[in-house]
């Protein structure tokens, strides 16, 4: 997943999604020059997120 992709599936921007990756609130990793993360890196980070909420 890119940043357009996370941003998505977060339901924010896509400037949201790129600094929430730079700060390292939400895990990711870079290809090459993409920003990424994995579908199920980010439903069990929300899903902790729900819980320290």
């Amino acid at each position: 997943m890119g940043a357009k992709a996370i941003a998505k599936y977060l339901g924010i921007t896509q400037r949201q999604a790129y600094r929430l990756c730079s700060d390292s609130i939400i895990p990711n990793f870079h290809l090459g020059g993409t920003v990424a993360a994995r579908r199920s890196s980010l439903t069990s980070w929300m899903a902790t997120a729900e819980k320290s909420a």
